[in-house]
């Protein structure tokens, strides 16, 4: 069926991709018959992200330079013609309670109206339910033509139109977000640079003991005042992680400030 044939109101689920073959087949299954068409906005990956995105009939763009993940967003929905925007990741899946109400919202069709979808995120080993991390309200539901992303290299939000009220969907958003350990540092080591450059292009200053004092402040926050505790030993691993993340962009910051490099080879 081709898109012109399709009633309104339509719905574009739009997702940014770069090597995500492992988790977009259950990305994509989830959606079930949802979405009037699937736009993915592919950062040049080099395993089977096409062929995937292909099995579903998603129209697949490639943009292999990364400005950052708001402009990437943005970029992706701009290549989107329905009338509603679901955003979501390829390692998030759609529960069948949130599908079907997705489905309701859509065919209300306010046009005042975005939604927030409660996302529950699966780490190493469990859902974690406290912590601070449920539920992680993110607003993913939106007419095209009132909500915009901006700029943001990292935690892009996006921008509504004056007016437009923001309601909240119950079901979860299922985040199945670390592979393992290692996909965690990784992933948190380069959202600590992005987060690092913005504030050192905006002329924000820190110091070691910043550092410290907010990586400490944020384990207890999140084992203690948050309950992470609750979540047995995948709730204490976060909350150490978390910690370490938090010191690790803050001392990325001070470096950019206190490291001019290495001296020439006449000053050893």
């Amino acid at each position: 069926m081709s898109l012109k044939t399709i009633p309104e109101p339509r719905l574009s689920v739009v997702i940014i991709t770069l090597n995500a073959a492992d988790r977009l087949e259950s990305c994509l299954a989830s959606l079930g018959d949802l979405a009037d068409e699937i736009v993915i906005l592919d950062g040049g990956s080099t395993d089977e992200t096409a062929t995937v995105a292909a099995r579903y009939d998603a129209r697949m763009k490639t943009s292999a330079e990364w400005p950052g993940y708001g402009v990437q967003r943005q970029r992706a929905q701009a290549e989107a013609r329905g009338q509603w925007i679901l955003m979501i990741d390829s390692d998030e899946r759609l529960s069948p309670g949130l599908r079907e109400e997705i489905r309701r919202a859509v065919a209300t069709n306010d046009p005042a109206v975005a939604y927030t979808l409660p996302r529950l995120t699966w780490a190493f080993g469990r859902y974690i339910r406290h912590s601070g991390w449920w539920p992680d309200r993110v607003l993913r539901l939106y007419q095209r033509a009132r909500g915009h992303y901006d700029s943001a290299l990292v935690h892009e939000r996006v921008e509504l139109e004056p007016g437009t009220r923001v309601q909240r969907l119950t079901h979860p958003l299922l985040h199945h977000t670390y592979r393992d350990l290692n996909d965690y540092l990784v992933k948190s080591a380069g959202y600590a640079a992005a987060w690092a450059r913005q504030r050192h292009e905006s002329g924000r200053r820190t110091s070691i003991g910043a550092g410290l004092v907010h990586g400490l402040a944020c384990f207890l926050h999140m084992y203690v005042v948050r309950a992470g505790f609750l979540d047995g030993r995948p709730g204490f691993l976060l909350a150490v992680l978390s910690g370490h993340s938090t010191f690790v962009k803050y001392a990325d910051l001070w470096l950019r400030e206190n490291d001019p490099g290495p001296p020439g080879q006449e000053n050893p």
